[in-house]
């Protein structure tokens, strides 16, 4: 078992062990709502404390499963595989052993996921170099649909999303294949690394084994990134010309500066790990070159962005730099006055963005995006048509505003 690594943020610690106690989060601040219980005093006590609520629904699934109410067992597998997922993720070592159990927890409930699932579902694991990389197909049950990858965020996994329960790429006639990419779930615990390039090798990997599936329409091959992922989704559609179209929300794929540098230390003390880089200056030179600058310009397929106002981990104006690179036909939402990843989102009804991104990437595969399309929505948070909200001039105030120049 590994030492974790000390980085130079470490003594800002108290400060992310008294935020999670009083805000229960330890990131995306900005948010009123709690993700941990209030049993959770400081950040090393997610583990113990997210486990047990974890085997407590677990344990209900069991129940229902023996008493024969199938869906509610599915639902509550599914529960317990998130919390799992969630206990999990703020151990930073290699080998651990509480790791090592709730990751495979995690796997066991969702097992049962599958078995229990109302459409067909299987893991599969694909060929990367010396590697495998497992990955979770939903699919339609039908040949020759279209097919969403979905590229999880940091340090997501597989089993994050979409809802087996309401999956709204199924419900559109869309397959999904979603990754655990590197450095992200069973690939973390495999310590298959991430990179600053090789999150798109993947990628292609991905898309190799998709268009031999009968279930596949090789020509119809879209992304869905949220987050990191909208970063690793956008690499890879710029690296590989089969991705038909792409979507993604939540967005980090500017500058790492905010993320590793300015916000919650977790997420550098993550992705150090995730990585196997124990050098932070090392680290530092690595994520420098995890940009999309000069990348996004290679991306000519249909593309959909959507953005926070006020993301701390993408700022507006450098995101809309890498927007206006992106040569194929584009669209942009700003989700006004909203932040980075909410999971109900006020702008669009309280609805998850998965619903508007497969509402779109389903029209892109089917032709509906003309090939000149380049529009901005801004998306009022109490008011307006959501999705369906006119276009904007642009997204500073006097295009908005619709001031004359």
């Amino acid at each position: 078992m590994t030492k974790q690594t000390k980085l130079r943020r470490d003594g800002q610690q108290w400060i992310l062990d008294w935020i999670s106690k009083v805000a229960g989060r330890v990131q995306n601040f900005e948010y009123d709502t709690r993700v941990h219980p209030e049993e959770v005093k400081s950040y090393r006590m997610i583990p113990k404390i997210t486990e047990r609520y974890a085997r407590h629904t677990e344990t209900i699934a069991r129940e229902a499963e023996k008493a024969g109410h199938l869906e509610t067992a599915h639902e509550h597998y599914w529960r317990a595989a998130a919390l799992y997922r969630e206990a999990q993720h703020p151990i930073f070592v290699d080998d651990h052993p509480d790791k090592i159990y709730l990751h495979g927890k995690l796997l066991e409930c969702y097992d049962k996921v599958i078995e229990h699932s109302p459409y067909p579902m299987k893991r599969v694991e694909i060929k990367w170099g010396d590697n495998e990389i497992q990955c979770m197909f939903h699919m339609t049950g039908k040949k020759n649909s279209p097919t969403v990858i979905e590229v999880p965020g940091m340090d997501q996994t597989k089993e994050t999303f979409p809802n087996p329960t309401h999956n709204a790429f199924i419900e559109r006639g869309m397959n999904c294949l979603v990754i655990d990419g590197p450095g992200q779930g069973t690939s973390n615990i495999r310590k298959i690394r991430p990179t600053d390039n090789n999150y798109e090798q993947v990628g292609s990997a991905v898309i190799d084994w998709l268009i031999q599936q009968d279930e596949v329409d090789p020509n119809k091959i879209a992304i869905s990134g949220i987050s990191m992922g909208s970063f690793w989704g956008m690499r890879i559609a710029s690296h590989d010309n089969r991705i038909a179209a792409i979507a993604t929300a939540s967005a980090c794929f500017t500058a790492k500066t905010a993320i590793f540098e300015e916000s919650s230390p977790r997420f550098k003390q993550m992705f150090m790990y995730m990585a196997g880089i124990e050098d932070e200056d090392a680290f530092d030179e690595m994520s420098s070159k995890m940009t999309m600058n000069e990348h996004a310009k290679k991306i000519s397929s249909p593309s959909l962005t959507i953005m926070g106002e006020y993301d701390p981990l993408n700022y507006m104006e450098d995101g809309l730099a890498i927007w206006e690179q992106i040569a194929g036909p584009k669209e942009l939402w700003v989700l006004e006055d909203d932040f980075h990843s909410p999971p109900a989102i006020k702008g669009l009804g309280g609805n998850d963005v998965y619903f508007y991104m497969a509402d779109w990437l389903k029209d892109a595969l089917s032709g509906n995006v003309e090939k000149d399309r380049k529009i901005t929505r801004v998306i009022p948070k109490k008011s307006g048509a959501g999705a369906y909200e006119p276009p904007t001039r642009g997204l500073y105030l006097p295009d908005r505003l619709n001031i004359p120049k």
